[in-house]
């Protein structure tokens, strides 16, 4: 009896090991970013340039390698790449153990982002082959939903283990969850058709053709680009939420938390609502609901200054960030052909994190020539005009008669 009431999705013996895995190994990851930060800030006495440095070297890899890893996936066995990702990767977070200067955190943390630009589009691919088109959206929805709850929970875990036994305990955990994902996919059995051809000349066709795939495909083309805007909105807004409560609410740490933490809530609310919302829609109209939803939410942020609009603000954004990036993951796996699936994918992941970068090194420039709640409303207006737009490009045209 309590079986039936466990999402169907999850109840597919393949899956529900990729979901237990990536559960217990994102864990691992932000307990270790968040060791990171804090030993760059309390130990090292470091600025936040110095943060924003480490973070940039940690997503940057994903947006220049990941193109190119994703082309090598689709010539390559997922399940070998997935499980030697997973591998490589937990060796690295313990080399965060014997990293106490800024230069050798960014270095380990770029390796590890590298590494990661493979390890994406090979999971993207198992999914497209293990889990049945149908059930594609309530899985992306359930991997998000457990990448957003651990967003959630871990600050206050991660804070208590590193208050009790310092950040070295966050690494091992890290590495050792690397170890449990890489022992999990072990069991499964991930069979697809390779492709052999390995030369220079082939790659660079394939690398053409994937690219050529979503740029003329209209939906997917959308659907990638409008991703990247709402991780450009939420990288750009997270550094600076801090600063708004500070100056515009006039509170402290306790409201930041709170206020922060309606992101989560809302990706999580996001992420169950959406698949409802999808059921008898075009994803690309459930997209542009999205980037509605996005520009609400920081238009609320810029035009007032009360604590309940922030909070509102905040939900807004995170559940129209994941009505943007659960359908247009689903859709990419539902109308990418299989062999062409890790190099769409990996771009996918580029663009996403290029958005974020962008984001991060432009929010703290963009804020200080506009003024924070400008920045915001700005924020509104342009991804409200995409919203439009999109609309009028994508609505059913009227047949000519």
């Amino acid at each position: 009896m309590l079986w039936n009431r466990v999402p169907k999705v999850l109840q597919q013996p393949a899956f529900r090991t990729i979901w237990i895995a990536q559960f217990v190994s994102i864990f691992g990851d932000f307990l270790a970013i968040f060791a990171v930060i804090s030993r760059i800030t309390f130990k090292l006495h470091g600025t936040p340039a110095d943060v924003a440095v480490v973070m940039v070297s940690y997503m940057l890899p994903v947006a220049i390698v990941g193109p190119l890893a994703g082309v090598l996936v689709d010539r390559w066995r997922v399940k070998r790449v997935m499980i030697a990702s997973d591998l490589i990767r937990g060796v690295l977070a313990l080399l965060l153990v014997y990293a106490h200067g800024v230069p050798q955190i960014a270095l380990v943390m770029a390796l590890i982002g590298l590494v990661s630009s493979f390890f994406a589009p090979a999971q993207s691919v198992a999914l497209r082959t293990l889990v049945p088109k149908d059930d594609l959206l309530a899985a992306n929805a359930m991997l998000s939903q457990a990448f957003y709850a651990v967003r959630i929970l871990s600050p206050a875990i991660a804070g208590a283990i590193v208050a009790w036994a310092g950040e070295d305990v966050c690494f091992w955990f890290d590495g050792a969850s690397f170890g449990f994902s890489a022992m999990m996919i072990s069991r499964l059995t991930i069979e697809r058709p390779l492709t052999h051809e390995g030369s220079v000349k082939a790659l660079t066709h394939d690398f053409a053709e994937g690219n050529r795939f979503i740029w003329t495909h209209r939906a997917l083309s959308f659907a990638f680009l409008a991703s990247a805007a709402a991780m450009f909105m939420l990288s750009s807004f997270s550094p600076l939420i801090s600063i708004y409560i500070r100056d515009s609410l006039h509170a402290g740490t306790l409201m930041y938390g709170a206020i922060s933490s309606m992101v989560g809530v809302g990706l999580i609310a996001g992420t169950v609502l959406v698949q409802k919302a999808a059921k008898d829609r075009p994803m690309a109209s459930v997209i542009v609901a999205g980037l509605w939803g996005v520009a609400a939410g920081a238009g609320l942020l810029g035009a007032f200054q009360l604590t309940a609009t922030a909070a509102m603000s905040t939900f807004l954004v995170g559940a129209g960030i994941a009505f943007v990036v659960v359908p247009a993951q689903t859709l990419s796996q539902r109308e990418t052909p299989q062999a062409m699936q890790g190099r769409v994918s990996s771009t996918f992941m580029s663009l996403f994190s290029l958005a974020q970068v962008l984001g991060l090194l432009l929010s703290g420039v963009l804020a200080t020539q506009l003024g924070i709640r400008p920045l915001f409303l700005t924020c509104a207006a342009a991804t409200a005009l995409l919203s439009l737009a999109s609309w009028l490009v994508l609505r059913p045209q009227p047949e000519v008669v």
